[in-house]
């Protein structure tokens, strides 16, 4: 393949935004990060993320993580995938959508339950939740295990109350205590058809939906403040938020726009 892949990844223990808002713009992907509020307690920042693109931008691969007691299982999960990233771009490539999501789904087993990777884990101090979300064409595939969200936005899905794409699993990690470490590994996977028109992919660390005050427990909260601002603005102006109802865990927060033209599945009385 001659398009180029563009590569962004982070981790809290490079830099915390422990009381400082970041926001980051990598082409049409928006990264918000706050470490949280010293006065609250917070001192370090365990979340990480990753994100690849092609300059084609027909697909993107996006995670999130939020480890606690160190950031060690973050920065292992992400080393685990930039190590993989040829192997996963070549699936990515691949024509068929349908294969890629097989395939992938497979090769993210293989990789967090092979013997070099369990024993890394064994190592490490502390454990992370991980979402992994993959968007091909008009699809988009999630891989999550413990307690981050991922939400899509679009008028038709808001108008059934619809926003969040995956259910939030407590206790599951991967890294000191280790999912893929029991005999059967739990975690979540899944595939969604993409509406037609404009869709908001939003993932996020429960730093956002845990502040005190609460004040996006609603993702109808999210969704309605994309109307009133840029995209940009707004999701700086959710971090200021939670930083200023005195938010201890750190947030962080991966967000673009995808435009479909292709019609969408709809009921065959519509």
């Amino acid at each position: 393949m001659n398009d180029h892949v563009k590569d962004f990844r982070w981790v809290g223990s490079q830099e915390n935004f422990v009381d400082k808002v970041n926001i980051q713009h990598i082409e049409h992907i928006i990264v918000g990060r706050y470490g949280g509020n010293s006065n609250a307690g917070q001192y370090k920042n365990e979340d990480g993320c990753l994100v690849w693109f092609n300059d084609r931008e027909d697909w993107e691969f996006v995670i999130v993580l939020d480890a606690h007691n160190t950031a060690e299982s973050a920065e292992r999960v992400v080393a685990l995938f930039e190590n993989e990233k040829s192997h996963i771009r070549h699936l990515l490539s691949m024509p068929t959508t349908q294969k890629t999501f097989k395939m992938l789904e497979e090769k993210v087993l293989c990789m967090f339950q092979s013997k070099e990777f369990l024993s890394t884990c064994r190592n490490v101090k502390g454990e992370t939740a991980c979402l992994i979300v993959v968007r091909k064409e008009k699809y988009i595939w999630w891989f999550s295990v413990g307690d981050c969200v991922l939400y899509l936005f679009h008028p038709e899905l808001s108008a059934l109350g619809q926003y969040q794409i995956n259910q939030r699993q407590f206790y599951e990690w991967i890294g000191q205590v280790n999912t893929f470490e029991q005999e059967v590994p739990c975690y979540s996977v899944g595939i969604k058809e993409l509406r037609q028109g404009e869709n908001r992919l939003f993932l996020t660390t429960d730093g956002l939906i845990e502040c005190p005050n609460e004040p996006y427990s609603n993702p109808t909260t999210i969704d309605n403040a994309f109307f009133h601002s840029k995209d940009e603005e707004n999701i700086k102006s959710m971090l200021k938020n939670i930083q200023e109802n005195n938010v201890r865990d750190s947030t962080t927060i991966i967000s673009w726009k995808v435009n479909i033209l292709k019609e969408a599945t709809l009921p065959s009385n519509h």
